[in-house]
């Protein structure tokens, strides 16, 4: 038994662990030093290129559980981040290049894994593969990843992607559901704006900061996806004829169309999670929560997901993965990482290590494991094989994905530690068949 893995990213470096760890042999594929892509500077594993902070360490914050979830189970992400982390309060931060170091070092020693450097430029015609090659994907691998997957919409190389909310923080004292004209059912969540307060919105997203653009994007991302903000900079009122156009949206409580409204549009099935309609933007995430914030229904509303325009190779995970991120037509060939629509260096890894396991118990002969919506992992998994409706967009893992609660909790802290134990007891539970012999 063999597996090639490709890429020795976080997500990589996760699946051959936990491949390795249960007596399977690897090859993993790291195109670095060779060749690097330009968000690279090391020929370190696992290189973190934004940030040496992972989030949140709290069990009361969605990716907080999902780490200490990975931690129970045995995770060489976890592990490595823990014994090189640095203070950061409630955030787990890492010294970077420490943190690369030991899980290469890790890897490299690891007497069932055999590193190969190099481009891979086609996959492997037979075995098992899990291709963990991230969102900056050379370009000949993504032209074979894309005659794979066949059809042209398959794989997306440009992610815009508007913000996305909770329901529950959504102050509905101040938005009512409806569509426009009243057609068809209320969809919509609408957001009304007086005069006034669309003047005090409109002067704060025409002059908020943007995003730093880096290397590896460029102008494409924004052919066809124009952002608010640069939609806003065309004059007052030309949000007012575009996405927070009031024509047909009559305010229930004052009989008459608002000045401006903003929609929110349901974003998973559960209706737990709302985007943004037209609100693609390439603002700082800061900004983001600061001027968005001024929509009076979203005076306190809880961002799942900040807006993106950037270069990011991801999946019409829905359609082409299982909940195994397996690929549906081959199951074979699995993904793991970015590219399969998770958002961010824990989802990354939290992808990687359910393929490792999974695929070791598929050699086996073992049953799969079945993480449920009431896990993180589980939650994230049954998200990108087919949780959210319309349009795919890549998801960090937040508390609208995972199951509600069967009864209420006063306070949003006590509510969301009230899922994070649930979550935790039934990781408990499902263990002892994960990692045997562990103590």
């Amino acid at each position: 038994m063999n597996v090639t893995v490709i890429g020795a990213g976080l997500s990589g470096c996760e699946a051959a662990w936990q491949l390795a760890q249960r007596g399977v042999d690897v090859t993993l594929w790291e195109m670095k030093p060779e060749k690097k892509t330009p968000a690279h500077t090391s020929g370190d594993f696992a290189e973190l290129c934004c940030s040496n902070s992972l989030r949140s360490d709290q069990l009361e914050n969605a990716v907080g559980l999902l780490k200490e979830e990975l931690r129970r189970l045995g995770s060489l992400i976890l592990s490595c981040a823990d014994a090189t982390r640095v203070e950061a309060g409630g955030a787990l931060a890492v010294d970077r290049h420490g943190f690369s170091a030991l899980v290469t070092e890790k890897i490299r020693s690891h007497p069932r894994i055999q590193v190969r450097e190099g481009e891979v430029t086609a996959l492997p015609s037979e075995g098992e593969v899990v291709v963990a090659s991230g969102p900056l994907t050379s370009d000949a691998l993504a032209e074979e990843l894309q005659a794979l997957l066949g059809a042209d919409t398959a794989l997306h190389f440009y992610d815009a992607a508007a913000p996305l909310v909770s329901a529950e923080s959504v102050d509905m004292e101040k938005a009512w559901f409806g569509s426009r004209y009243d057609r068809g059912t209320p969809d919509y969540v609408n957001c009304p704006m007086r005069e006034e307060e669309y003047n005090a919105f409109w002067e704060a997203l025409i002059s908020a900061q943007q995003a730093e653009v880096h290397g590896f994007e460029d102008q494409k991302v924004f052919e066809g996806c124009m952002p608010v903000e640069v939609m806003a900079r065309r004059g007052h009122d030309t949000l007012c004829f575009g996405p927070l156009k009031p024509r047909g949206l009559r305010d229930p409580r004052t009989g008459k169309e608002p000045y401006a409204v903003v929609q929110l549009r349901k974003d998973n099935a559960e209706g737990t999670v709302y985007n943004l309609v037209g609100f693609q933007t390439h603002l700082r995430f800061p900004e983001q929560k600061r001027v968005f914030s001024m929509i009076p229904a979203l005076h306190q509303a809880e961002f799942l997901r900040y807006g993106v325009m950037h270069r990011n190779t991801f999946m019409d995970a829905p359609r082409l993965l299982n909940r195994y991120y397996q690929l549906k037509s081959q199951p074979r060939i699995s993904f793991a990482g970015q590219m399969t629509g998770v958002e961010g260096y824990v989802e990354s890894a939290a992808s990687g290590f359910l393929v490792g396991v999974e695929t070791a118990r598929r050699l086996q002969g073992l049953p799969s494991v079945d993480f449920p919506q009431e896990t993180a992992i589980g939650a994230l998994a049954l998200y990108i094989s087919g949780g959210s409706v319309g349009t795919f967009q890549p998801m960090n893992v937040n508390f609208g994905i995972i199951t509600p609660l069967d009864h209420r909790v006063k306070g949003k802290r006590n509510k969301n530690a009230e899922l994070s134990a649930r979550s935790l007891a039934i990781i408990d539970r499902l263990r002892p068949e994960i990692c045997p012999g562990q103590e």
